[in-house]
């Protein structure tokens, strides 16, 4: 994970190449670059994966190890999750390509998310696959897709291309790939702008009982 610092805005980039997978590696490396960002008092991150992927979910292969192995990968992964929906600094989801399953769910977690312009798509396809919904994805799923959308999104695990995904809820704008890179670090410099202290305070509060939810279920996993 690349991780840069340039006027106190910092960007942390996935590219494993392939489908930028959520696995051991990938959530040391962005809690590393989270606490990071926030050692080097910076005002702004931006989240974003490698052109055309934003984020595949989480690595399957971590599964395959075992029970253990994948219900830490999963536990920290919501972890995650809390803390991208609590953190104090403005959060910019940079949505480079794909983003499917817990890669929706983190650009989800931030609070600006930019997506781009392509042949593209965004999922939750946990009921199509066969999977329960935990109380906290629920949460931050009901937080987030607009009313209109959410059984198509949850239950039916619906497809959306980028400008369905605005409609839906999963982001906020879309622009040109080529334009995603400034768009995302004039929306993090505008959101840097405003006082910190009321941001972080003020976020916490809008999002108090989506939170507490999140945070009762984390309790209770395994």
């Amino acid at each position: 994970m690349k991780y840069e610092n340039v006027a106190n805005t910092v960007t942390l980039t996935f590219d494993d190449g392939k489908a930028n997978v959520v696995g051991p590696s990938f959530l040391d490396d962005i809690n590393a670059g989270l606490d990071r960002a926030q050692e080097e008092g910076a005002t702004a991150v931006i989240l974003r994966g490698r052109e055309g992927m934003f984020s595949g979910g989480f690595d399957l292969k971590e599964f395959e190890k075992g029970a253990e192995d994948g219900l830490k990968m999963v536990q920290r992964g919501f972890e995650l999750l809390v803390r991208l929906y609590s953190f104090p600094l403005p959060l910019v989801a940079a949505s480079t390509g794909h983003g499917i399953a817990m890669g929706a769910f983190i650009i989800m977690a931030c609070d600006w998310r930019i997506g781009s312009r392509g042949d593209f798509k965004m999922s939750l396809p946990e009921t199509r696959i066969g999977m329960d919904l935990p109380p906290i994805l629920v949460a931050l799923t009901t937080a987030r897709i607009t009313p209109k959308h959410l059984n198509r999104v949850t239950l039916l695990s619906e497809v959306y291309s980028p400008e369905q995904a605005v409609d839906a809820g999963f982001i906020d704008e879309l622009v040109e790939v080529g334009d995603l890179e400034s768009r995302s670090r004039e929306v993090a410099e505008q959101l840097a702008q405003l006082p910190a202290r009321q941001f972080a305070s003020n976020k916490v509060a809008l999002r108090a009982d989506t939170l507490e939810i999140m945070k009762s279920s984390l309790a209770s996993f395994g």
